[in-house]
């Protein structure tokens, strides 16, 4: 096996020893009886930045040159209502919390900041203003979301207790800040599966099977001989990277000797009927494998959407994803909510026919939403039909794990540009994940043993429960 796939296999490639310090987590504390925990969640992450306007606040009292021409429909959830091009999505609205107050004060008002903000909690620090898409993952971060579950997990046997697909968003040296697990630790790092549009039912782990000649027995002769390496290295190095490494090594063999690392990927093992259900695109096919991760008890999966550069960016005036900076509304009505309403309206459906809703929080969010006033400058303006970013506002939408189904909390003013009614923040929604998942006790320690709060200044919204 080639020494790089087993870095890679391990969390160390581009998400490993350069984005953290190993730290001591905080011991859990026990979880109130009144409501069981979740198990696992699953967060979908809609890559560009979402229109909120036109998915799930619509306004269709604000004049023309706001509204755009969607229209929204009524759901199985009364007083709940979403865009008229989530039809399969509306019979499945008794499952969701719409939160269509989020807002945030990122005055870059770009990509870089707007991932951070939402996937970490926290606010973007003053170099996010003068980097802006320059400023890169650094070590001192404050943690992913997903990489703070899993270090409040136990470990899983066979799998990461926190996996990204079906790509690292996005790409080097443009890598998005806040998707890592920085000051926590990088055994804390998620494992990222790659997969591609041209080849949607393909995700592939990072050697996640042995090559050539290789067998169970020589991997295992091999790892012998680097026990004995690693005890005359440890007199050379710091102990807490050699303790890391030592982590993802372990990580590593057992993604490498275990069956159940390999099914979990493996789509084939699903009936035609539930394949096509979730629609044959890379974004179908990797909710499908984050269901199927629920069921082998992965406590936490990411899926980011991935764009599709070819068929989109010149149309779209993007990268390929919802970042629709012009043809809003085509690139939206034919091709992005299509695909999103099939996939996304599958995995609700699927978890709750499964009995696995209950203990499975899903939660959908973006970067950013979109500028409310129809025309981006950059697109030829109104005649682009594009809309801008927009960090000021979003809906976020949360579904399963002890959330009540059919609700809407919040509210937008009258164009959709700022919250008017209980304004709540990303890291409110983050404090939110923590508290489904029964996650309470948000303290951590540094290498130096000093406490710090992972999560100060926010507060779950333990009235969607």
């Amino acid at each position: 096996m080639q020494r790089r796939q087993f870095l890679v296999a391990s969390g160390l490639g581009f998400a490993g020893m350069r984005f953290g310090t190993p730290t001591s987590a905080a011991p859990r504390k026990k979880i109130s009886p009144s409501r069981k925990p979740a198990k696992s969640t699953i967060l979908f992450f809609l890559c560009g930045g979402a229109s909120h306007l036109d998915l799930w606040d619509l306004k269709p009292n604000a004049p023309s040159d706001y509204r755009g021409p969607f229209q929204p429909i009524e759901t199985s959830a009364p007083g709940v209502r979403l865009s008229e091009h989530l039809p399969m999505l509306a019979k499945q609205a008794h499952h969701l919390a719409l939160v269509n107050s989020v807002g945030a004060t990122v005055n870059t008002n770009d990509h870089h900041a707007g991932y951070y903000h939402n996937l970490t909690g926290h606010i973007p620090d003053q170099s996010f203003v003068t980097k802006g898409n320059n400023r890169t993952p650094q070590p001192d971060d404050w943690p992913y979301m997903g990489s703070v579950v899993a270090s409040r997990r136990p470990s899983h046997p066979n799998l990461p207790n926190a996996i990204s697909l079906p790509h690292m968003p996005s790409r080097a040296p443009y890598t998005r800040p806040g998707q890592f697990a920085a000051r926590l630790g990088v055994e804390h790092d998620p494992m990222y599966i790659h997969g591609s549009n041209e080849e949607p039912l393909k995700l592939r782990g990072p050697a996640m099977s042995l090559e050539g000649e290789i067998t169970v027995d020589r991997l295992t002769e091999r790892m012998s001989l680097l026990k004995q390496l690693d005890s005359a290295r440890r007199q050379f190095d710091e102990f807490a990277n050699i303790a890391a490494m030592n982590q993802n090594q372990k990580r590593a063999l057992s993604l490498l000797l275990s069956s159940q690392s390999t099914s979990a990927f493996d789509l084939e093992q699903e009936t035609p009927a539930m394949l096509e259900r979730y629609g044959k695109t890379i974004n179908g096919m990797s909710l499908l494998a984050a269901r199927r991760l629920v069921e082998a008890e992965v406590p936490f999966i990411t899926v980011f959407w991935k764009g599709d550069l070819n068929r989109l960016g010149k149309k779209c005036k993007s990268a390929g994803s919802w970042d629709t900076h012009g043809n809003n509304f085509k690139c939206l009505k034919e091709d992005l909510l299509p695909e999103f309403d099939r996939a996304y309206s599958a995995l609700i459906e699927d978890l709750a026919d499964r009995g696995l809703l209950d203990e499975t929080l899903v939660l959908v969010t973006s970067e950013m939403g979109r500028k409310p006033k129809i025309g981006d400058p950059r697109s030829g303006g109104t005649s682009g039909a594009g809309r801008d970013h927009w960090t000021h506002c979003l809906t976020d939408v949360l579904a399963g794990g002890g959330i009540q189904g059919g609700q809407t909390f919040g509210a937008s003013d009258r164009y959709g540009e700022f919250p008017l009614k209980s304004p709540v923040t990303p890291g409110d929604i983050t404090h939110t994940v923590y508290h489904a998942m029964g996650i309470h006790d948000l303290m951590a320690y540094d290498k130096l043993d000093r406490p710090y709060h992972l999560l100060e200044n926010s507060k779950p919204l333990t009235a969607l429960f």
